[in-house]
């Protein structure tokens, strides 16, 4: 076959394929009609929480919102996260009928965005509201085109009951105290700590903690601007196999766990002392009766605070082409207000976007929220040289470097490349 021929196929294929997925984007985004026979306004809502995963009070602020304004009818979907998020609505988009209100993370932020899919939100009255570290996630182009919903930890579980037994009478502050801490629970016949990377995220997540502390705090603009490199992250990258060599992990095992499952029921078994995770498993650990404290990665020195590491998660934007628009930043509105997102807060265990927020307090949190007022935090750069695929992209090389297959010194010059494709 000529290759003139090929290429007409293969257009003529893709022509096919674009047609069939705009065709089933419109087909699933069910009835475009704005009113119900009684009048009312139809508001679709997409999210990937809200639903049995992760309800989150989604579904009691859904319903506060449609007791609050009884001419709106609204219809929230829950899609499954990531990808399979991505894959939905991103034809919706194109052919110009996804949901009214979109719940978004920075990078999809950036992508649709750019696209011009997302409304522009900067005249709304909680946009000069959003704390200035929080600002720069939830902007695209100097236009705000999301509100965001919180600010949201990832960090060091402790069980507490299991460290009194075993003589630790205080969460871990420093490496020191760390290393310390994970001696005598290993001696006294338990698991030291659960630390499962079959996909790459804990890893990932474990070396982004480290450096919060390790890593001078003006590094991700200095990265940015060519003044600095991954080698400034040897120190945190050493601590992730010292646990290996002292023998609190192995790292080859660790890499056949999953750590949305395994490594939560390591930990809620009750016979682990640690756990690295995100602040939203909280509800779940005290469901299974583990008294925990949630904290920073104790990757300092003796007498430094360390710093927490956070990340903008989850937005609500609006779709540029809603026939409802008034409707749809009436529900972002309505989000915004203190007394509703405290209820998403809460069962996320995150921290407010807005200055004059309030963010939720509990046993667990309190040294969690404390370090973050006194401004002992880093934030992940996902919206400049952590774009895109970097985190994945770090956690595979990480798992590299667990094998043997690459040297430290090798990875750190890997992740040099690696970012400033996205930077």
């Amino acid at each position: 076959m000529k290759k003139s021929q090929q290429r007409m196929i293969r257009s003529a294929s893709a022509f096919t394929a674009l047609v069939t997925a705009l065709a089933l984007a419109g087909c699933s985004s069910g009835d475009s009609s704005t009113t119900t026979d009684d009048g009312r306004t139809v508001l679709t809502v997409y999210g990937w929480k809200g639903g049995e995963g992760e309800p989150a009070n989604v579904a009691e602020i859904n319903a506060a919102f449609e007791k609050a304004n009884p001419d709106i009818k609204l219809e929230f979907e829950a899609i499954p996260a990531n990808e399979a998020y991505s894959q939905r609505v991103q034809p919706e988009l194109l052919a110009g009928n996804a949901a009214d209100v979109i719940m978004l993370d920075s990078n999809l932020l950036a992508t649709w965005g750019k696209s011009g899919y997302l409304a522009d939100l900067s005249s709304a009255s909680w946009a000069d509201d959003i704390t200035p570290e929080v600002e720069s996630f939830a902007t695209y182009d100097d236009a705000v085109l999301a509100m965001p919903m919180e600010a949201i930890g990832v960090g060091l579980y402790s069980n507490t009951e299991l460290l009194s037994e075993v003589g630790v009478t205080e969460v871990p502050k420093d490496w020191e105290s760390f290393l310390d801490a994970l001696a005598k629970v290993k001696a006294a016949g338990h698991d030291p700590i659960t630390l499962p990377d079959k996909a790459g995220w804990t890893g990932a997540m474990a070396l982004l903690n480290a450096a919060a502390t390790t890593v001078d705090k003006g590094w991700d603009e200095e990265f940015s601007e060519g003044d600095a490199s991954f080698s400034d992250w040897k120190p945190a990258v050493e601590q992730l196999l010292d646990l290996q060599e002292r023998g609190f992990i192995d790292w080859k095992t660790e890499l056949g766990e999953d750590e949305w499952s395994q490594g939560a029921d390591d930990f809620t078994a009750g016979d682990t002392g640690f756990w690295l995770q995100g602040a939203w498993n909280l509800g779940g650990v005290a469901e299974a009766g583990i008294k925990s404290q949630f904290t920073a990665w104790p990757g300092g020195e003796p007498g430094v605070d360390p710093n927490e590491l956070l990340f903008v998660g989850t937005m609500w934007g609006v779709n540029e082409a809603s026939p409802v628009k008034d409707a749809a930043e009436k529900y972002v509105d309505f989000w915004s207000q203190p007394e509703n997102l405290d209820l998403f807060l809460q069962a996320e265990n995150a921290i407010s976007p807005f200055e004059s927020g309030t963010s939720p307090k509990n046993d667990a949190t309190g040294e969690f929220l404390a370090s973050y007022e006194a401004g002992n935090y880093r934030f992940m750069q996902t919206n400049t040289w952590m774009a895109g695929d970097v985190q994945t992209q770090m956690g595979s090389r990480l798992q590299a470097l667990f094998l043997g297959e690459i040297t430290t010194d090798e990875f750190l010059d890997e992740m040099d490349g690696i970012a400033k494709k996205a930077d």
